[in-house]
């Protein structure tokens, strides 16, 4: 290994935390108001709306089922008129997040939707307010398994982010595909695949010990 892949590795490392974690932020932010959207507009939810259900559920499972590596090409224009370039963390945390969002919109939407309605039920029995069913029943009542879910979206983040170095995003991936496989340099790959198994497992680590944690308050 060169001292000029040396130099650049600490770079790498900071250019992958910073796209994934700038894009999961973004992704919870949209990602848990869209799945309450999903789940209190579908039949039967507090706020039946058939119409916005069906609509914003196609808007989600086309941009889910779209592989990664063509939404990153068709994004670019988008991309271009955000953030002023196509290249580079910031340029990649653009289609990063419009990936996630829709992935843990629907894993958000699964726990919610496990709620025990003889809760939601209840609340309205009592006189409760929607927007209150809302903040102190499926919210809280969910949350472990969307913190779970956050995790899991996080890691598969991580994959999006190598690959996003395919087209000079930076970070890992970028690192990879520059020193490792353009110049055949075996330990720079088996480093870098390292160094992501070791980012992944740290991440799944505290994931799952925040989700014990809350567990065990409900």
């Amino acid at each position: 290994m060169s001292d000029i892949w040396l130099s650049e590795l600490a770079d790498a490392i900071r250019d992958t935390i910073v796209m994934v974690g700038v894009s999961a932020v973004i992704a919870a932010l949209i990602g848990i108001p869209l799945a309450l959207i999903l789940v209190t507009t579908t039949r039967g939810g507090i706020f039946e709306r058939r119409a916005v259900n069906t609509t914003l559920g196609a808007l989600v499972n086309a941009f889910r089922s779209t592989p990664f590596i063509i939404l990153l090409v068709a994004l670019l224009p988008l991309t271009r008129l955000l953030v002023g370039t196509t290249i580079g963390v910031w340029a990649a945390i653009v289609p990063l997040s419009i990936a996630a969002i829709p992935f843990f919109a629907r894993v958000a939407e699964v726990s919610l939707r496990e709620v025990d309605r003889g809760l939601i039920e209840a609340a309205q029995a009592m006189g409760a307010q929607r927007r209150h069913i809302v903040w102190h029943v499926l919210l809280p009542e969910a949350l472990p398994g969307i913190l779970g879910g956050f995790t899991i979206t996080v890691v598969a983040m991580i994959g999006s982010s190598a690959m996003a170095g395919a087209v000079g995003a930076g970070g890992l991936g970028d690192l990879a595909i520059r020193y490792g496989y353009q110049r055949f340099d075996t330990t720079v790959m088996v480093t870098v695949i390292v160094l992501l198994i070791v980012i992944v497992t740290v991440v799944q680590f505290v994931g799952d010990r925040f989700v014990r944690r809350l567990a065990r308050r409900a």
